[in-house]
């Protein structure tokens, strides 16, 4: 009995890592959108059998990352322009709700790692490492909030939108990313002055732009 726990526990320790190294690959854009993966290279690669790798996959496909498609194997989940929509919609209502759950909570140690998150953002040398940072910068916002499911459903959003954030990016060049820093100064400053009404505000505003940005984007791109 004892045993089989023990070989129970390596195979869920396993899956989590496979998962963790996949979920990385997803949002550093190495694995995109529409991809297939390979459970038995996958296997190969970590040594173990098909069986933790699929349940890797499982758990990715509940984060909303990986799909199964019947008798076709596991892909990259897509996200297409009218789901992206969807969702920047509604992480303008989750995230600022999340905002304003977590300020009155944030601890000093807290607002010391945004301001170095901010200027991390600042100083990015590549667009990945910004992304990097400005995705931990607002979950950090949000991780004293005492809402667990809350803050899933918007870890998952921000997962599941990753490659469009990339886009985003890309549309704001080198020149235009300075809207970005100076967004979040104006918000990181009314959370240093636990000013709740004033940060939810920003950060909505912050979240339609980017939305209003991809949709002209992907409509000036559809009507050529």
């Amino acid at each position: 009995m004892s045993e089989r726990k023990h070989k129970a526990d390596a195979s869920t320790t396993m899956s989590m890592s496979i998962a963790s190294d996949i979920r990385a690959a997803v949002l550093s854009g190495e694995l995109t959108p529409g991809q297939r993966i390979r459970q038995e290279q996958l296997a190969e690669r970590y040594g173990t059998s098909r069986i933790p790798v699929r349940e890797a996959l499982r758990i990715l496909e509940r984060d909303g990352l990986v799909v199964f498609v019947p008798n076709n194997g596991a892909w990259i989940a897509e996200v297409d322009m009218a789901e992206c929509v969807e969702i920047y919609k509604i992480r303008e209502r989750l995230e600022p709700l999340a905002l304003s759950e977590s300020i009155p909570r944030m601890t000093p140690e807290t607002l010391t790692r945004l301001e170095e998150l901010h200027k991390g953002c600042e100083a990015a040398p590549d667009t990945e490492t910004f992304l990097r940072l400005d995705r931990e910068f607002h979950l950090l916002t949000y991780s004293h909030a005492e809402a667990p499911m809350l803050l899933g459903m918007i870890e998952r959003f921000w997962s599941t939108t990753q490659h469009y954030r990339r886009t985003y990016s890309d549309i704001l060049g080198a020149q235009g990313q300075w809207i970005i820093h100076a967004e979040h100064g104006l918000l990181l400053s009314a959370i240093s002055r636990k000013d709740c009404e004033e940060a939810e505000n920003l950060l909505r505003a912050h979240i339609r732009k980017t939305r209003t940005k991809l949709e002209e984007a992907f409509c000036s791109v559809d009507a050529k």
